[in-house]
């Protein structure tokens, strides 16, 4: 079962895992703003990992340390000069946690910085949800046009407002296991008649596009009651069931093969 009413009467969703990342040299924000960041990641499943990341040499990162960690954040300090060292850090450290025995089902960025397009990629390759936050007129255009889910964090006060709705929504957002390989099979071809790659994360982001009530893998539900951990496991259901082959990293549709041969 997704979610269960918890004692306040709220519906917390706990087989959703939520991981935040936090570029805080990027993305600056207020302590309100932060709480409200909190409070919509909390929507969207139980949250396991809260890292924000800074640079001490710096006197206004270093002063906003102690408020953070205030909020149950794990602040983390790299002080050293160079461009990228504390992106880097970040995406290490993600990909670490990603390939762990806990790994989150979505994964929320703070940040408008182009060097975390590859490291996006590499998520929705494994069947994870990427939910970027950045500041207006800080924003790299293809990181904007990557994520799953992008938002200002500009909305966060509006979208918080709106988490009864959301939560109420996250009941419904279920899909059994048959009903998932017919999107499945539907993305595919939608994505090979518009010459699209086939590959997992491409797929993936186009079945949450034609089902609502696909949220990722961890949506689906087999007739056992059991979870999908990774995308991949998911298809190789489905190539196990016939309904799709696949090829390394790309899906193709056995009707397509007939026809081709």
């Amino acid at each position: 079962m997704v979610a269960h009413l918890a004692s306040n009467g709220q519906i917390n969703q706990q087989k959703r895992l939520v991981s935040i990342y936090w570029d805080y040299q990027n993305t600056k924000l207020s302590l309100d703003t932060v709480k409200l960041l909190l409070d919509f990641s909390k929507c969207k499943g139980r949250l396991i990992c809260k890292n924000v990341y800074y640079n001490s040499q710096c006197a206004d990162q270093a002063a906003a340390r102690n408020s953070i960690a205030n909020l149950d954040f794990k602040c983390l300090d790299v002080p050293c000069p160079l461009k990228n060292s504390a992106d880097n850090q970040l995406i290490a450290d993600c990909l670490e946690d990603i390939h762990s025995n806990v790994s989150p089902d979505i994964v929320i960025l703070i940040s408008g910085d182009g060097d975390f397009v590859k490291l996006v990629r590499n998520l929705q390759k494994l069947g994870k949800q990427v939910i970027i936050f950045a500041q207006i007129g800080n924003v790299k255009q293809k990181l904007k046009e990557l994520a799953d889910e992008f938002r200002f964090v500009e909305e966060l006060r509006e979208l918080v407002g709106n988490k009864a709705q959301t939560q109420n929504t996250a009941v419904d957002s279920q899909i059994n296991y048959n009903e998932a390989k017919d999107y499945l099979i539907a993305a595919i071809k939608t994505a090979l008649s518009q010459n699209k790659p086939t590959a997992f994360g491409c797929i993936d982001k186009l079945m949450r596009q034609l089902c609502p009530k696909y949220q990722g893998v961890s949506s689906i539900c087999t007739s056992k009651g059991n979870k999908f951990k990774k995308f991949s496991q998911f298809v190789d259901a489905a190539v196990k069931d016939g309904k799709v082959t696949r090829q390394n990293q790309q899906l193709f549709l056995h009707e397509l093969d007939k026809v081709a041969a």
